[in-house]
């Protein structure tokens, strides 16, 4: 049997590089997907018809940071499935800046669209999980929501300018805090909540990631995709209740703990 069949899962940032792989990864093990993005997604849609014509993906457009919005959303989930099993909270963006020149505009916008967001798509699903008695949550924090940031300004102070993000690192490490807190407040509830932590992923957003530092990772290569969607399932999928409150690394042995 397939780890996610009858299972009903939203992917939010379904349009982006982790939530595609997510959305196709999700579908081959039998879930009916609904992607949300505040960009289109019908192309997708499309490609992951082809791949099981016996599912029919949702495809809903909002702006995550927007609670009436989500909230809407979840509504219609709800309504089409009369369940929600899964939510996956992929929706966000990269930030560039040290604490030194990053802008408070800056700041704020990347906690907003980072941490804001999953809570409130987290908010958003937990009273339908609750009244099933069932739910995997599954957000995307980061490597650098524990290691202080990639640069090694002591040692090549040019790593700082080109790698820095503190706005995006500390937004990362609010996802991991809120993953403890719904953790403990929903496992009576039957619902897991997790996060995972990937290392530097091969994507358009990292196609100027400093060599110097993909040169530090153990396993010699950047992260694919893939890699993230295969342990998002893992999460996700029934035989992993035991498992909450936990921050998965998964990044080469970048860093360990």
């Amino acid at each position: 049997m397939k780890r996610l069949e009858n299972r009903v899962a939203i992917i939010t940032g379904a349009a982006g590089g982790l939530g595609r792989a997510t959305s196709i990864q999700f579908v081959r093990e039998g879930a009916q997907v609904c992607l949300i993005d505040i960009t289109d997604c019908e192309s997708l849609a499309a490609e992951l018809k082809a791949l099981n014509p016996s599912l029919s993906p949702l495809v809903l457009k909002a702006d995550v940071t927007h609670e009436p919005s989500v909230l809407k959303c979840v509504a219609q989930v709800a309504e089409r499935f009369k369940k929600i099993d899964v939510l996956v909270n992929i929706a966000g963006i990269v930030s560039q800046g040290s604490s030194s020149d990053v802008s408070l505009e800056e700041w704020q916008r990347v906690l907003n669209i980072n941490l804001t967001s999953t809570f409130i798509c987290s908010k958003a699903v937990l009273p339908i999980m609750r009244s099933e008695h069932y739910g995997r949550i599954i957000s995307m924090s980061s490597v650098l929501s524990k290691n202080g940031g990639n640069p090694r300004p002591w040692i090549n102070p040019e790593e700082q300018t080109r790698a820095g993000n503190v706005a995006y690192g500390v937004s990362k490490a609010g996802i991991n805090a809120l993953t403890f807190f719904l953790a403990k407040e929903n496992a009576h509830h039957g619902i897991t909540v997790n996060a995972i932590a990937p290392g530097p992923i091969a994507s358009n957003m990292t196609t100027h990631f400093p060599q110097s530092l993909k040169d530090l990772i153990p396993v010699g290569r950047m992260g694919k995709a893939e890699d993230i969607a295969e342990a998002v399932t893992f999460l996700a999928a029934e035989t992993a209740g035991f498992i909450t409150g936990e921050v998965l690394d998964v990044n080469g042995g970048s860093w360990i703990d």
